[in-house]
């Protein structure tokens, strides 16, 4: 392979590539496209799925049905091949192309023309595809998507929860997913697959099993989603023998014969090359993410331990160079970058409102063995990352007592930068969380990881599917009155009695975890009706042949398959329910200071004409964040309750349901429907995002703020996100360095999950707020993911500003 020199100007397109990121050339010019094509929507995969299941629907089994038609889009769907690419693949028809997925949701005209005109998050749509979606797939995909299916089912009580912002449905617009790549396929091509898959067909007994048409059915299915891999390959390959046949350029051409051997190769059979092996994964990547909808994308898991054995193989051998590693991961890169997340409307844009569809690389992670995993391959990894200073893919590094001083130090030094990756996620905490869960140690240490934003899991293991945020403080916002909402001005809670007639906050705290109970009662009631709609008619097969044990228990993914199942519920909000219960603790039980009726009228007046009360309960009330055991000790008391009341609840799959805490976006969303909270908060204002203070409440500095977050016992969780706030001059130079990582050993030191990092000051933020024509390269971590400052509305844009500077 020949690597691209970095020219100076372009004098055709006036572009200076010395500005742009990217090590070579190559991957300047692959990244600029990636950067400047606007996302579109693509309707080739909703047609060819409409014309499969008109075909087949009703006369084949489901999973055959789904097989047929993984095979039919890898037989019929549009090849991209870019003139610079290395790496091969798209979901769609090209770069920001994003195909629909009418079997979960069936867009109408109005979300077309919303998903078009909208300033945010938007997706061209033509006037041709408004037509094949009225004449085509809206008359076939209307009643059968599962989202019509489910609103249509579901419970008044639940829809009146749901409509007041009280919890969202990830499965409204999705389909489960959140799991993530281990090595198996480094190890096995999708022939092999496909001979595991006949010996288990040949071992069904049909006389005394009587799952053995079923089993026989998913079986046959999973087999027809290698074939439409092995044929993705194959089309791949003849493909760029196609085009070198017609490339002038002799060094093009190489290249282009070369991809062809690649995809000979992959994904038929296991990689042998350090690129065969990236190529793998991003076949695989593709296939599962054009089978379904999944929340979240596939993610590569250990990416720098599944690749090391070809890098090291290959370095020793001089078949490959370390620069043009760098450069296969970069394309890599670029790839990520050029898949939207499949465009969302509604309340489901409203708790996840960005391109991102967080993929999430696990960088530095312990091994198998119980060893450090830090090697060459993760230090290029870091390299990669901030060079091309992408939103996507997420990136992030495991660090645990065994993780070298040096790497840790290196990957600070691309945080402090100020765009929020990596992520620092705590190895030792994870295996903990997972062998709490159930897992075994030899499964936890393989291939435990977090995905997406903070979610803990066993890769290529489990199934961990995100079921929908919870606002917490809301719950408390019900029961101050007595079931009403605001915001829908409906009654969509229960009602736990006059809070002026409780007479100690005990009682006041055991109506909120009456009201909490009532409303996870709803939730699960829902999940668990979803979770058997999926179960029964939207298997997905190669997701399945993909992940321990569906081959051989001849059970869908979906469908309990996986060796390991799990049911998150994202919890948002406790800074603001801590500080408000303790504001009724503190201010209306112990001290008297206030009625109880006088603090539900300050929060319906927004504390509008409250000035004394308002001062009290925001500057004088013990807060969450600050190291005050007062505080602290409300905090581990609502998160005691969400552990009793909420986890471990069953699911139809054998799933147990977990407790976490990420917001993605939600928190701006929760927040707008709700009035002002005890602790200050005024009406409509955001939430704090994960398990952050409130805003303005942790004023004791970060150390305070890790120590008060630590003492939630997060190993019961499945993940808790930690943002916190630096300017530049706070963590410049080497004092800088030092200071951020022994702030995260110190957290880590002390069981806590997650801590990421925005590093830039306010004043930046308020003028890129005004002036967002000069910050368009802006990137500011949100939650568990960045994204360009320009992309987020207004009120989360406010959210970011109002987040504490903190101090070292």
């Amino acid at each position: 392979m020949t690597t691209a020199t970095i020219t100076p100007t372009d004098t055709t397109t006036g572009i200076d590539w010395s500005e742009k990121r990217g090590s070579t050339m190559r991957t300047k010019r692959l990244r600029e496209q990636s950067e400047t094509t606007h996302p579109s929507i693509s309707l080739e995969r909703a047609l060819i799925e409409t014309d499969v299941y008109k075909q087949y629907e009703g006369k084949v089994p489901t999973p055959v049905l789904r097989g047929l038609f993984f095979k039919t889009l890898m037989e019929r769907r549009t090849l991209y091949l870019g003139d610079d690419e290395l790496i091969v693949g798209e979901k769609g028809v090209g770069p920001q192309s994003s195909p629909t997925f009418p079997e979960l949701c069936c867009h109408s005209l109005q979300d077309f023309d919303n998903m078009n005109n909208r300033e945010h998050v938007s997706f061209s749509v033509t006037e041709e595809q408004k037509e094949i979606q009225r004449d085509v797939i809206i008359p076939f995909w209307k009643d059968r998507a599962t989202m019509t299916k489910m609103m249509n089912a579901l419970p008044e009580a639940w829809h009146l929860l749901f409509e007041g912002g009280m919890f969202t449905e990830f499965m409204a617009q999705r389909g489960p997913g959140h799991t993530v790549a281990d090595g198996k396929i480094y190890h096995t091509g999708y022939a092999d697959f496909m001979k595991r898959i006949d010996d288990e067909l040949a071992k069904i007994d049909y006389n005394n099993d009587m799952e053995a048409e079923h089993k026989e059915n998913e079986l046959k299915g999973m087999r027809l989603v290698c074939e439409g891999m092995i044929i993705l390959g194959q089309r791949y390959a003849a493909l760029a023998r196609e085009k070198a046949a017609e490339c002038d350029d002799p060094v093009r051409r190489e290249e282009l014969e070369q991809i062809a051997e690649v995809c000979d190769r992959v994904p038929a059979h296991a990689p042998r090359t350090f690129r065969e092996a990236i190529q793998m994964y991003w076949f695989t990547h593709i296939g599962v993410t054009s089978e379904m909808n999944n929340w979240d994308s596939y993610s590569p898991g250990k990416f720098d331990q599944h690749l090391e054995p070809f890098y090291n193989r290959e370095i020793a051998a001089g078949t490959l160079t370390r620069e043009q590693a760098r450069e296969y991961l970069e394309c890599l890169w670029v790839k990520f970058n050029n898949q939207p997340a499949p465009p969302k409307v509604g309340i489901t844009l409203k708790e996840s409102a960005t391109y991102t569809d967080f993929c999430n690389f696990n960088t530095g992670a312990l091994r198998p063995d119980g060893t450090c995993g830090v090697s060459d391959v993760s230090y290029l990894i870091l390299e990669v990352m901030d060079e091309m200073k992408l939103l996507q893919p997420s990136s992030n590094v495991q660090i645990s007592r065994k993780t070298p001083e040096h790497f840790l130090h290196e990957a600070v030094k691309i945080s402090r930068k100020g765009w929020g990756q990596p992520a620092f996620y705590n190895s030792d905490a994870i295996i903990q969380e997972l062998l709490n869960m159930g897992k075994s140690l030899d499964d936890a240490r393989e291939s435990g990881i977090a995905s997406g934003c903070v979610e803990t899991g066993t890769a290529g293991k489990e199934a961990y599917v995100l079921t929908g945020y919870l606002n917490v403080p809301k719950v408390l916002e019900l029961v101050m009155y007595r079931g009403y909402d605001h915001y829908t001005g409906k009654q969509i809670g229960i009602d736990c009695g006059d809070p002026r007639d409780f007479a100690s906050f005990d009682e006041l705290y055991a109506s909120f975890e009456k009201e909490l109970k009532y409303v996870a009662d709803i939730k699960v009631a829902g999940n668990n009706f979803i979770e058997r709609l999926f179960m029964d008619t939207m298997p997905v097969p190669l997701l399945s042949v993909i992940t321990d044990d569906c081959i051989a228990k001849a059970k869908d993914y979906n469908c309990g398959g996986a060796r390991y199942n799990t049911s998150y519920i994202q919890c948002v909000g406790m800074g603001t329910v801590t500080d408000s219960l303790t504001v009724f603790k503190k201010q209306v039980f112990e001290d008297k200071r206030f009625t109880m009726d006088e603090v539900l009228a300050a929060c319906e007046a927004d504390f509008k004409g409250y000035d004394e009360m308002f001062d009290q309960v925001f500057n004088h009330t013990p807060k969450y964040g600050n190291d005050d055991d007062y505080a602290d000790d409300v905090l581990r008391e609502v998160s005691g309750s969400l552990q009793k009341i909420v986890a471990g609840r069953p699911t139809p799959k054998g799933s147990k349901t977990i407790v976490e805490f990420l917001p993605t976006t939600c928190h701006v969303y929760f927040g707008q429907t709700m009035i002002a909270s005890p602790n200050g908060r005024h009406e409509h204002i955001a939430l704090p995002d994960g398990i952050a203070p409130e805003k303005g409440a942790d004023v004791n500095g970060p150390t305070a703020v890790i120590r008060s977050a630590a003492k939630m016992d997060q190993l019961k969780t499945g993940g808790a996100l930690l943002n916190q706030k630096f300017t530049p001059q706070v963590v410049a130079g080497k004092k800088g360095i030092l200071g951020m990582s022994a702030l995260i050993r110190s957290y880590f030191a002390m069981d806590g999950h997650h801590i990421q990092f925005n590093v830039i000051d306010r004043a930046t933020l308020i003028d890129a707020q005004k002036h967002p024509e000069q910050y368009k390269d802006l990137i500011v971590r949100v939650a568990g993911y960045s994204d360009y400052f320009n992309n987020l509305d207004k009120a989360l844009q406010d959210e970011i500003i109002a987040r504490t500077e903190q101090s070292l």
